[in-house]
């Protein structure tokens, strides 16, 4: 032990560290003969090194005197083979990386070592070579500091001229791995968050500023993909979509909070190169559709629904004033053009007015934008500055109107995005709405174009909303409340209706509008809602004539939570990707019967009818409704048709032949079986039994096997009058709720047929009558334990027992 102890020790000597450091000087060339000798012996310095640079100052003066970072460069260069590059860049990475000492840390960035290691001619087009070069950037990134990064910058007089670790590391920036990319944008984060003014002026210009928009260049390829992805037109399940969509998604989210990173560091330069970019690539090619009358296009031939998510999800996430009040200023150009007409009018000059849009927009004066011209032509610019006149002729062409407010409504619904938030398509429509909350609902948006939408500074859309609204009479949302409300009702009384995600997002908007109105509606709104009411109640009163009938119960009591937490889900974390998702899943489901599918539809009826009662109790109760109770009905109201040990029945167990009915059926496995078939139902549950006698006891059986009474649809055969056909629902749910709120199963089990046959016509008639009445006796006590809740009068109940 004593003399493993001693080995370990002398290991870490400073005698034992000069003798390694003279061997590695003794090499001459590297090549595979000698390839793990000096990986060996690179590897035993740099633990040396770790440890002396904690435990023993005299190793780290030994390091530096003896220059061993020349070392490390120059085995870079004898090397005749680049398999020494990958293990040389892997343990300076963990010597940095486990370096405490100040003293040492600038030691390691002077004398040009790390710049020599990053511009070494290295060959990246095999192996992990480019993941271990990266990881030796990002650590070396990680230590440096506003005192040290002069160390690794090359300067003119006070101009910065070259930063090899930065340029270097950029060439990596769009690269395949994930993980790489990932260091990459740690690496530019370090830099920012430590850069001098001097570094600064080297990013923010020519060549280094092409990184930005080069990544905006690449974020907006991503969201062509996106686009193209949401209006595919092939043959390809909605399930599938979903799921690409997400993927996609997700990484331009990734990109999204990047460049929030960015501008969170509060530099100012960095922020205006990376808002500029994003203005001029992205985010004003994707708004010039939303400011044309009748166009759907956008100028990089993105849809207007992709475009609506991509604006609202930057918003959301990048934020920041200027980009806030730019996309604010172009939407709402028009409105705040007649606005200022208006105060011409009414006072002679523009003295004073509020509605001048040219301070908000005054920072887009500089901005090129870049679209797609004409093939031959390629991108081209134009100048934000020539769009805002063409704004000015387009709103001055519609001056026809007198100024009434009625007309001052048609004209605001022909302009811009207004336009889109009475589209007859409901997905733009929300998108679009969804868009002019995330707006309102920033706290960096100016003065006036708040006042528009109808908030006050000091009071966020959401905050607050009982007086948000309605403190701004004159506001542009205010005045055409009842118009958007109208709108998103008739979607809920669609005729055929609308997709349950639809109505739900649909009523989310709902209930943040009617909080804002003070839960008021118009007469005429009040209609459409009751309408829209009655069908969710008969749609959920068909369910009970279904296959399903006996899980409606438990359905509404899984389902109600899950549905008030998502109306009640709060704006800011509200993910506008449910635009693209409402664009897809308009598909029509397959016609053929499967109890999945009704499972799924019987979901959704619930799911729809809790919506549109929170939605009544919303309107005329100003709340929201707790979980109801729903009560069985009692033992004595149930009859005794059969004994109780036959409801409780499982598999193998022993139970009362009573009434069953003998009859034979035929198993692949088990050959012909005479059986008898006892149904029976028990409050909302209900079972088909299919018992063999038992051969001592004779009037007991076997369970052999059991179907859910509801569904089976006996059905005799036509040729065969002894036959008796049933349908077995074999989908078992679970309540599992998959991504996006939806119980939807890629692949759902075949429903199982069962043929039993009987002696004569006559018992199989009566077989088929039993498992009908037994059928009818479960769907009563379902339908007695929804009554109350499916009652005109339940919210008047409610009221009532709350009174109590």
């Amino acid at each position: 032990m004593w003399r493993s102890l001693w080995r370990s020790i002398d290991r870490f000597s400073l005698q034992h560290f000069k003798s390694v450091i003279t061997e590695l000087r003794q090499i001459k060339v590297v090549n595979e003969q000698n390839r793990d000798t000096v990986v060996d012996l690179l590897q035993t310095i740099v633990e040396i090194v770790t440890y002396g640079d904690r435990q023993d100052p005299l190793i780290f003066e030994c390091f530096m005197e003896y220059q061993v970072l020349a070392e490390f460069v120059r085995v870079l260069k004898i090397s005749t083979s680049s398999t020494i590059e990958a293990p040389l860049l892997q343990y300076l990475s963990i010597m940095i990386q486990n370096m405490d000492s100040e003293h040492a840390i600038y030691y390691c960035l002077s004398n040009d070592y790390v710049n020599n290691i990053v511009a070494h001619p290295y060959n990246f087009n095999a192996g992990d070579l480019a993941l271990y070069y990266v990881s030796f950037l990002r650590a070396v990134s990680s230590k440096i500091s506003r005192d040290t990064l002069c160390l690794l910058v090359k300067v003119h007089g006070d101009v910065v001229v070259s930063f090899p670790m930065y340029t270097e590391a950029l060439k990596f920036a769009q690269h395949e791995e994930k993980m790489i990319q990932t260091a990459i944008r740690a690496l530019t984060l370090n830099i920012y968050n430590i850069c001098d003014d001097n570094v600064y002026q080297f990013i923010t210009t020519p060549p280094a500023s092409i990184y930005f928009s080069d990544l905006v260049s690449s974020l907006r390829k991503q969201c062509l993909q996106l686009d193209a992805l949401v209006n595919s037109s092939e043959d390809k399940c909605t399930h599938q979509r979903n799921k690409d969509i997400f993927l996609k998604t997700d990484k331009i989210v990734d990109d999204l909070f990047y460049f929030k990173d960015m501008l969170s560091v509060g530099e100012s330069r960095l922020s205006r190169v990376v808002t500029q970019n994003l203005l001029s690539l992205l985010i004003l090619p994707l708004l010039l559709p939303l400011l044309k009358l009748g166009e759907n296009k956008g100028s990089y031939n993105i849809s207007a629904v992709t475009s609506l998510y991509i604006v609202s999800r930057l918003l959301q996430v990048v934020g920041g004033k200027h980009l806030i009040n730019g996309v604010a200023g172009l939407l709402l150009y028009h409105y705040m053009a007649l606005c200022q007409r208006d105060a011409i009018a009414t006072n002679g000059d523009t003295a004073g007015s509020t509605g001048d849009a040219s301070p908000l927009l005054h920072s887009l004066n500089d901005i090129n934008i870049k679209v797609s011209g004409h093939e031959a032509e390629g991108e081209k610019e134009i100048n934000i500055n020539y769009l805002l006149q063409h704004l000015n002729v387009q709103t001055s062409s519609n001056s026809h109107f007198d100024g009434s407010p009625r007309d001052d409504n048609v004209c605001i619904e022909r302009f811009g995005i207004f336009a889109y938030l009475f589209s007859d398509n409901h997905s733009i429509s929300l998108a679009s709405l969804f868009l002019l909350l995330t707006l309102a609902e920033n706290k960096d948006l100016e003065h006036f174009p708040a006042s528009l939408l109808g908030i006050s500074q000091s009071q966020g859309l959401m905050n607050n909303c009982e007086s948000a609204f309605l403190k701004v009479d004159g506001s542009i949302l205010v005045r055409l409340m009842p118009q958007i409300l109208k709108t998103l009702l008739k979607v809920l009384a669609c005729q055929p209706p609308v997709s349950p995600p639809m109505q739900w997002h649909t009523g989310w908007f709902l209930r943040k509008l009617l909080q804002c109105q003070g839960n008021k509606l118009t007469d005429d709104n009040i209609h459409l809602f009751n309408t829209s009411y009655e069908q969710s109640r008969e749609c959920l009163q068909k369910e009970l004539d279904g296959c399903w009938f006996d899980h409606i119960p438990d359905t509404i009591g899984n389902e109600w939570g899950s549905c008030k937490k998502a109306l009640e889900l709060q704006f800011h974390v509200k993910d506008p990707l449910f635009t693209l998702e409402l664009e897809i899943c308009q598909q029509a489901i397959d016609g053929n019967f499967n109890s999945c599918f009704a499972w799924e539809r019987m979901v959704d009826a619930v799911k729809v009818f809790i919506l549109h009662l929170q939605l009544k109790a919303l309107i005329f109760m100003g709340c929201l409704l707790e979980k109801p109770s729903l009560e069985s009905p009692s033992d004595s109201d149930l009859g005794k048709t059969y004994s109780r040990d036959i409801s409780s029945a499982s598999f193998g167990s022993e139970v009362s032949l009573g009434s069953g009915i003998p009859c034979r059926i035929a198993f692949s496995y088990a050959g012909v079986r005479d059986i008898y078939l006892l149904a029976v139902a028990r409050g909302i549950s209900g079972k088909l039994i299919l018992a063999e006698k038992h051969p001592f006891r004779s009037q007991r059986g076997v369970v052999i096997a059991i179907a859910p009474l509801a569904g089976l649809s006996p059905r005799i055969d036509e040729d065969h009058p002894t036959w008796l056909h049933l349908r077995i629902r074999e989908f078992e749910p679970n309540f599992v709720k998959a991504k996006g709120g939806q119980s939807k199963v890629s692949t759902p089990p075949a429903d199982g047929r069962w043929t039993l046959g009987f002696h004569s016509a006559k018992a199989c008639e009566t077989a088929r009558l039993l498992i009908l009445e037994e059928t009818c006796k479960q769907r009563s006590s379902v339908e007695s334990m929804l009554a109350p809740l499916l009652r005109e009068d339940y919210l008047v109940n409610v009221l009532d027992s709350q009174g109590d």
